[in-house]
């Protein structure tokens, strides 16, 4: 057992209430976090468990949670445990105490080196008849699997997941295009048998039967569930126009994806390829600015700028300008006709024709045009929506069902956000996923509580772009107040239904959004004519 070592690490007079600061750990080279709080300290290890965020910039509030300036991971500071996604490994608490004028830390050099724990599960191994089946691989079936473990359900789990590897960081295919499955798993074999967790790779549903309480496998097997909970996440949309099911035309949505797209990229010893991405919105953005530095990008959207839908068009000019630097070229406000096969390979787009006669050549090309929920196999099982999701209710239950659940990308729930008054919505978030899968966990462990959460993401885009909150024409907005500079990329949107804020944007302005959602979470927003006034909600306090 390792040796816990007692350090001093600042003086109680170094840190007024309500602050934070990373401070040295003496005779270490290692650093920690630590924070006053009504007269108490808390140490803990230094940078979100989730990318390596310092949390002394992140957002501190009475409660006792941090939040990570970056990505809006959220943390007990008590405890370490994780209060909101996307960090899947808490922080490390230390003990600490004041002693006279000094602030003392109990901790052991494995710890402090650490800087993070893997969840304190109070259940590791199946101890009951009861049991689980969730269908899906991704973030909200992983999350799903281990807090069942963490909050106490001791039944059966077994995951079926499509997929023929274990869990990855999904986010980083498209802003990043990394084919590596090594570089961005999030779990592996070994941790999933720790907590005797029955995970299935290559194991495709074909259909569910809830009369007998069992899903079908398109090997025949069957699995039987008391409770069941569809995690099946979204396909990758295809146009339907001649020529988009050429070999060389990819899209973008899970390993195998983003390896076939690296593999076009980089043949012929990396030479320079004409790439051509259809859609503007975030996935075909993302894949751009990761391709233009060595590459010949030219992005074809519907939009008069690029993700106009969700940010509007000032902001998507300023990622259209930023695009452009890096020599992305821009057919906007237009419409594919259809892909050419190439002269020199049939079997391959050699060009793409646009509506208005427009021929751009390409070596490859990507569709960026949206998701469908992958839900087919439950038709004539589960009512549908128009888009494939599922209606569920405030506990993410699929409405009429009594022991299924879907969470994730298929879910249309109650938002509870601001100006979404409880309406039904559906929301393809890494981190709303993520944050469903714990709530549906707390549920089947025992502690049923609606799901209230801000959704939080972000983008690569040129630069980090984050947001949170939700503008989408479920909750509609009418303005947006910006603060900082557009053109100098270092800004903050604020998006307004009346004089109420319902989403914030931001890039170069941190903790701007992780603020924002705190704020949002207590209700406690500013409104759209204390902004206009030059209210810089970083500088509030709670």
């Amino acid at each position: 057992m390792a040796t816990s070592n007692t350090y001093e690490i600042a003086n109680v007079s170094d840190l007024k209430d309500g602050e934070k600061k990373e401070v040295d750990v003496p005779g270490t080279e290692q650093k920690v976090l630590l924070c006053r709080i009504d007269d108490k300290f808390f140490a803990t290890s230094p940078k979100c468990t989730h990318y390596g965020a310092p949390l002394a910039n992140g957002v501190l509030t009475k409660e006792g949670r941090i939040t990570c300036p970056w990505h809006g991971a959220c943390f007990k500071l008590d405890t370490g445990d994780i209060e909101d996604a996307p960090a899947i490994d808490p922080i490390i608490a230390f003990k600490t105490q004041t002693k006279g004028d000094k602030v003392v830390i109990e901790a052991t050099e494995e710890d402090l080196k650490a800087g993070r724990r893997k969840p304190s599960c109070a259940v590791k191994k199946t101890k009951t008849d009861d049991s689980v089946v969730i269908v899906g691989g991704g973030a909200s079936a992983t999350t799903t699997a281990e807090a069942l473990r963490e909050y106490g359900f001791a039944g059966k789990i077994t995951v079926l997941s499509a997929e023929d590897y274990y869990p990855i960081d999904r986010t980083k295919l498209s802003k990043a295009l990394i084919a590596d499955a090594s570089k961005i798993a999030l779990r592996d074999e070994a941790f999933y048998k720790e907590l005797d967790i029955d995970f299935r790779k290559s194991s495709e549903v074909k259909s569910i039967d809830k009369k007998e309480k069992k899903v079908v496998l398109s090997s025949g097997e069957s699995v039987s569930y008391g409770k069941l909970v569809l995690a099946v996440g979204g396909t990758a949309k295809r146009l339907p126009m001649d020529g988009f099911d050429l070999d060389n035309v990819y899209v973008l949505r899970n390993l195998t994806h983003a390896q076939q797209i690296v593999s076009a990229r980089d043949a012929n010893d990396g030479q320079k390829k004409k790439i051509v991405i259809v859609g503007s919105s975030f996935i075909g953005m993302e894949a751009a600015f990761a391709t233009a530095k060595d590459h010949d990008v030219t992005v074809i959207g519907m939009e008069s700028t690029p993700l106009k839908n969700v940010l509007g068009e000032q902001i998507g000019q300023t990622i259209q300008k930023s695009a452009e630097k890096q020599g992305v070229k821009f057919y906007l406000d237009a419409g594919v006709e259809k892909a050419i096969a190439s002269e020199k390979d049939p079997k391959k787009a050699g060009k793409v024709l646009l509506k208005d006669g427009t021929e751009l050549e390409c070596d490859l090309v990507i569709l960026g045009v949206g998701i469908a929920p992958a839900t087919k196999f439950l038709d004539g099982q589960l009512t549908l929506e128009k888009d494939g999701g599922l209606q569920t209710d405030e506990y993410l239950q699929v409405k009429g069902e009594q022991d299924i659940f879907a969470v994730g990308d298929i879910a249309h729930f109650p938002y509870t956000g601001p100006g979404a008054e409880g309406k039904p919505i559906r929301i393809e978030h890494w981190d709303v996923a993520q944050n469903h899968g714990r709530a549906v966990a707390k549920t089947l462990s025992g502690t049923k509580k609606p799901f209230q959460n801000v959704p939080y993401f972000w983008s690569a885009q040129g630069a980090q772009l984050r947001y949170c909150g939700n503008n989408s024409p479920t909750v509609g907005w009418d303005d947006l107040v910006i603060q900082g500079s557009l053109d100098e990329g270092k800004f903050a949107g604020f998006y307004t239904k009346g004089d109420q804020v319902v989403a914030v944007v931001s890039m170069g302005y941190d903790p701007v959004v992780s603020k924002a959602a705190e704020l949002m979470r207590r209700s406690a927003m500013p409104g759209k004519k204390d902004l206009q006034g030059g209210q810089d909600i970083r500088q509030l306090a709670f």
